[in-house]
Order: structure tokens, then sequence, then C-alpha cells
């Protein structure tokens, strides 16, 4: 089984809600998001492997709850079903960062899943700009669909850049999640500079207040 992974946090209680976990990062990312904050993760090459992180759990057993495969992409790993399965086996709760790049692939791994974290860049009309990648809505938008019909816990977070994300677009963002039957959704502002350089949206308490109306669970992280 082969994971390239390029590194651990060890110990987390905010990247899985309700436990407390690991999280793995994962190497190699298949978009060029402009505001990325882990395009170091984007080569493939792995500085570590499913030995060492599963001889790191075997010593955490008892005392975390769950492993968390983030990126980077982690869609991307040819052994993430067997790890996952093999997490499970040794008592972890297992959850995923993703933002949907292989539907189909979702779609198999699901079932092992106990939690994700999804990443929705903007409307799905408007992926390519952000993305660099052709029709990579598309793929968004069917895994979202995917996670929804599932019975995997899970929150949609969209990460607010407003060199990429204005008033308009997060507003129209936003119901397009709610017509999905998005219940969950939570606003996070771009750690970046350049993000300045434009309004901030989410300075807009009347859209942030309209926009938490549309879910039955919103949550603003500034």
């Amino acid at each position: 089984m082969h994971l390239a992974i390029a590194g651990m946090q060890p110990f987390t209680s905010i990247d899985f809600p309700g436990k407390l976990a690991a999280v793995a990062f994962c190497r190699g990312c298949n978009w060029r998001c402009g505001y990325c904050h882990n395009r170091h993760l984007q080569p493939t090459a792995a500085d570590n492997d499913w030995l060492q992180l599963a001889t790191f759990l075997q010593q955490r057993r008892g005392l975390l709850d769950a492993i968390v495969f983030s990126g980077g992409e982690p869609l991307l790993q040819s052994g993430l079903g067997t790890a996952l399965a093999r997490c499970r086996g040794m008592g972890f709760a297992t959850g995923l960062h993703t933002a949907g790049t292989s539907p189909q692939r979702f779609a198999r791994l699901l079932p092992q899943l106990d939690w994700v974290g999804f990443d929705v860049k903007t409307s799905f009309s408007n992926y390519a700009d952000i993305t660099g990648i052709p029709g990579s809505g598309d793929k968004a938008r069917a895994s979202l669909e995917h996670l929804l019909d599932s019975s995997v816990a899970y929150e949609v977070r969209t990460t607010v850049d407003p060199q990429w994300l204005d008033h308009d677009q997060l507003w129209i963002l936003a119901q397009e999640l709610k017509a999905l039957g998005v219940s969950r959704f939570v606003l996070q502002r771009c750690r970046s500079e350049a993000s300045a350089v434009k309004p901030d949206p989410l300075t807009d308490k009347g859209l942030v207040q309209e926009i938490s109306a549309l879910f039955d669970d919103f949550e603003l992280r500034i």
C-alpha cells in the first residue's frame, strides 16, 4: 500500500468535531487554487509512508479518537481506502478533508468514513477561475451530491478570499448549497496578505446574517 504523506499533526481538537485526532497531510493535488496555503504539498514525492503512520497510531491507541487525512488532496492516494480500513480496524474514527476532485473514488470511500470536511471554492460554474482546471466545478458538485446522499457526518466549508469571491458571488454560492440540501456550512477567512486588497464580504454583517439564515447549522470562522 502506498501513501504519500508529507507530515503529521499529532494532536488536534479542531479538525474532527468532537474528537481528539491526528492529521496526516497527503502530498499531491490536481487543482491549483491561487490562495492555497498548502501549496508545498503539491509535489507527489513522499516523505513518510503507511508503516510510519501505522506505528504512530498504534502508540496512540486509547489516547486519540480519530485520524484525519488531509492534503493536498487525499483522494489522489491509491492506498487511501486500505489505510482507512486499517485505521478503523485499530479502533480509530476516520475523517477526510477533501475538495472532491475525484467523485467516483470519493463515492467508493464514503462507507469507510465517519466525517468529511468538504471544501467548496465558489459557485460551481466559476470553479475553473480558482482551480485553473476546466470541469472542476462539475466534479466538486458530483462529489458533494455523493456526500449528501450518504449518512456520513460532514461540514461544507468555504475559504473566502476577496480576490476570488466577492459579496454577490458568496451569496450565489450559499443559495446553491442550500438548494442542494447542505445543512452545515462554515465560512472562514483566507489567511493571505494579498486577500486584503479587495473588500472582504465577511465584514458585511447583513450578508453573513442572510447566509446564516439559510442553514440549520452555520459557523463563521475569522
